[in-house]
């Protein structure tokens, strides 16, 4: 029985030193014990077969955990967005170009400038809302069939991820119904993501921007919409416009128009092309009474239109998908 702790405790000492401990089970020390139980009497052999046993498996154990250690030793953390591996010098390899914007924040900074300098104020719309300003502050009826053209993702407690900026015009009609008590206007434009379930192709997209437009006093009217969109359009485009619009339905507004402008020169346009950019239109009454307006007193309009529409046109992209796709082959055009 000595011998078997004299090999025990040399084979567990051999373990915690070894790099490969699992080849210390075929040591000649550990077969030499197994041919002994033919040399001894038979009523000796059940202990002694069970003491080497006892060891082998005390030796399987310390094997086991010999094996967990050299693993947890040699196991790097890896960081996946590094451009060098483990080995590499990795400081003669940092990158050196530098980030920028977005192309649509780009974008959707030049639009705030131009109508923050008309004299517009600008807030950014929610990414969660309610139905009553998803639909029911915009004249959209119960059941009503135009729900239905607005494909919006909903959270189970009822709770809707805007498909339009549109959600804010209640809130800026409310918060703004002061200045007009005071003599002054509203004049305020929205700006965010909107999300709708929509088949991804080149142009229709599930995630994209908009920005909405509000403008209300007693004597706003369609020319003023007119003018302050055609300004707007010419500013953006570095160039005189001609403008045409036609009639469209919008729930909250009345009339509602299409809006387009003449394919302008830098888009490679010639006269006689045109570019439907927004929907427009006189506010609604009921929005106006919604927000506690006096209808009968006071009149407004309002527009909005796609982000990503504008940049696409600008700069020739296209594949609407670009935008989300994060593909620093197209972000590096913006640099």
């Amino acid at each position: 029985m000595q011998n078997i702790n004299d090999v025990r405790n040399k084979l567990i000492a051999q373990v915690a030193d070894s790099d490969n401990p699992r080849e210390i089970l075929k040591t000649t020390e550990l077969k030499q014990l197994y041919s002994v139980i033919v040399t001894l009497p038979v009523e000796e052999r059940g202990v002694y077969g069970k003491s080497i046993n006892e060891l082998k498996q005390a030796l399987e154990l310390a094997i086991s955990s010999r094996e967990a250690a050299l693993e947890d030793a040699t196991v790097q953390p890896i960081d996946i967005t590094a451009p060098w591996d483990v080995n590499t010098d990795y400081p003669s390899l940092l990158p050196i170009e530098h980030g920028t914007q977005h192309p649509l924040t780009l974008e959707l900074e030049t639009i705030i400038d131009i109508f923050t300098r008309m004299g517009f104020d600008a807030i950014e719309s929610r990414q969660i809302d309610d139905d009553y300003h998803m639909f029911g502050a915009l004249n959209f009826p119960e059941n009503h069939p135009a729900r239905d053209s607005y494909d919006t993702f909903r959270t189970e407690e009822g709770f809707i991820s805007p498909a339009h900026t549109s959600t804010m015009q209640n809130r800026i009609l409310v918060n703004g119904r002061a200045k007009l008590e005071a003599g002054g206007q509203i004049a305020a434009v929205s700006y965010g993501r909107v999300f709708r379930n929509e088949d991804i192709d080149a142009t229709h997209e599930h995630t994209f921007y908009q920005c909405e437009g509000v403008f209300v006093s007693e004597t706003a009217n369609l020319g003023q919409m007119l003018g302050t969109l055609r300004s707007f359009f010419e500013v953006y485009y570095s160039q005189k416009l001609k403008i045409k619009t036609q009639p469209a339905y919008f729930p909250f507004v009345e009339p509602g128009l299409e809006f387009a402008i003449e394919r302008p020169v830098a888009l490679g346009g010639k006269p006689g092309e045109w570019l439907e950019m927004l929907g427009c239109g006189m506010i609604h009454p009921n929005v106006l009474a919604a927000a506690g307006i006096d209808s009968t007193k006071y009149r407004g309009f309002a527009w909005g239109g796609g982000i990503e529409r504008l940049a696409m046109l600008k700069y020739g992209i296209e594949d609407i998908r670009h935008f989300e796709s994060g593909k620093l082959q197209f972000l590096r055009k913006f640099l």
